[in-house]
């Protein structure tokens, strides 16, 4: 779901701890620009909610009970692909991540984020970004590199589902989306226009084709299979998911 510049974010909080949700609630109020529109204690609930206030992020938890976070974040990511979710977690697992991520969150922050990280990462992932804890980035290379050599070619050069279509500077901007760079930060590495950057970010969702910015990467990285949403004429090329 898109939002103009001046539209306040909307945001569903999902935990199954009240406290957890009052304390996400408080922080997210007093910020500029977000309004919180409801709250839900499972994933079946946060499936209801989701259908019925349609929000721009879903704050996901993921364990709880009944359907989990990462079962309701499939079923969202499938039924309202214009809602972004953001996993948060108290568990720095592996198996949590990269379950989130395959199930179409756009991002995945642990519970310990301080009060200005949430914020900007609900902002980011909003506006399409992609949003990982910098210890989650850190894995997702070392499982891709483990066991390659110094000369192995880099992901997006591997010619998999879809990267031979990608230009040499579309494969540049990949590897540095694969790192948890902004577009800001991707065009001062490469020494090009912001815009130029989200016109290159954009041909690459289309190319492979990938749902967000984390799809892009896990599929560059052999950990997704393409969006098969994308032949439904969902936009990618110049909505929010950039």
């Amino acid at each position: 779901m898109s939002t103009s510049p001046s539209a306040a974010v909307r945001v569903l909080i999902v935990d199954d701890q009240s406290l957890i949700r009052l304390g996400f609630r408080m922080v997210l109020e007093a910020a500029d620009g977000i309004e919180v529109v409801g709250e839900a204690g499972d994933g079946a609930e946060a499936i209801e909610a989701t259908a019925r206030l349609r929000p721009d992020v879903v704050l996901m938890d993921v364990r709880m009970p009944g359907v989990d976070g990462i079962e309701a974040t499939a079923t969202i990511a499938r039924d309202h692909p214009g809602v972004r979710v953001l996993v948060l977690t108290t568990f720095d697992l592996d198996e949590y991540a990269f379950g989130a991520l395959r199930a179409g969150a756009g991002g995945f922050l642990l519970k310990d984020a301080g009060r200005d990280e949430l914020v900007a990462a609900v902002r980011a992932v909003a506006a399409g970004e992609a949003t990982l804890a910098p210890r989650i980035v850190r894995r997702m290379i070392e499982l891709v590199t483990a066991g390659q050599g110094a000369d192995a070619a880099p992901p997006a050069a591997t010619g998999s589902a879809g990267l031979d279509l990608l230009t040499s500077r579309e494969q540049d901007v990949l590897q540095a989306m694969a790192r948890g760079l902004t577009n800001t930060e991707i065009a001062e590495e490469l020494f090009l226009g912001e815009s130029t950057v989200k016109t290159h970010v954009g041909r690459i969702l289309a190319k492979l084709p990938a749902r967000d910015r984390v799809h892009a990467v896990l599929i560059a990285h052999g950990l997704a299979s393409p969006w098969e949403h994308a032949a439904e004429g969902v936009q990618v090329d110049g909505g929010t998911r950039r």
